[in-house]
């Protein structure tokens, strides 16, 4: 599996596109092929009580180093609601091992891409593009409810029947899209698709736990999966761990 460009491109060259951005592995390769796709990319973060600032550090040189027109980095405290999860609780210890099959871990956050690609939606509005990109991804992740396929399909026409461009849309092409390219590759794929699109990898943080410069603690799901992914694609680990 892998990003057919010839397949898929921007309405228009240059047209404004929302692209989430952690920080991590998945959300830059993202930002990236948005841009060889040839969106005008607008990056965005949240600040949203998680537990080591370094990934937004992180954000900021991938969006910098791929050529993102602007940079937002929204602060949500998240923390307000206490409990739920272990990125946003301190009472919750983040897990070094994999839970039960079927299990949804305690590093969810409750609704967070829901929230997070909301703000997206009605900033891809203001700036007048239609296209909203995130890493969500349904084979090698954690699972999460909120990366699933139709997950993204019912967004999509959430954003269709919530925005003044959806309601008065009578066309697919003037409609809003929601796009997710990484949602059916593997972490190997996502790698191999970065490094074709010249991201710098060693800029990404995508460990839960990392301190504040940024330095993985190399045992969490998330490291773990990151290993994992760099190991199967013949790829050197850039990752700087603790």
């Amino acid at each position: 599996m892998s990003v057919n460009f010839e397949m898929m491109h921007a309405r228009k060259p240059n047209v404004p596109a929302v692209v989430l951005l952690s920080g991590g592995l998945d959300s830059a390769t993202v930002l990236a092929i948005a841009k060889k796709l040839g969106y005008a990319v607008y990056a965005l973060s949240f600040r949203y009580g998680q537990r080591h600032s370094s990934e937004l550090d992180a954000a900021t040189r991938v969006a910098k180093s791929l050529g993102a027109v602007e940079h937002q980095i929204i602060d949500l405290d998240l923390r307000r609601f206490v409990g739920g999860s272990a990125l946003t609780d301190d009472a919750y210890d983040v897990p070094t091992s994999p839970g039960a099959n079927n299990e949804i871990p305690i590093t969810y956050v409750p609704a967070r891409n829901t929230i997070m690609l909301s703000v997206a939606l009605g900033w891809a509005e203001a700036l007048g593009g239609l296209d909203i990109f995130f890493g969500a991804n349904a084979v090698d992740y954690s699972g999460y409810p909120d990366c699933r396929p139709d997950y993204v399909k019912s967004f999509e026409a959430m954003a269709n029947l919530a925005t003044k461009v959806g309601v008065e849309s009578h066309q697919e092409s003037t409609r809003f899209r929601v796009h997710a390219p990484i949602i059916q590759m593997s972490k190997a794929q996502i790698v191999q698709t970065g490094m074709s699109l010249g991201v710098d990898f060693s800029q990404t943080v995508s460990c839960y736990q990392a301190n504040a410069e940024g330095l993985a603690c190399g045992q969490c799901e998330s490291c773990r999966l990151r290993k994992e992914g760099f190991q199967s694609a013949g790829i050197p680990d850039p990752t700087h761990y603790l």
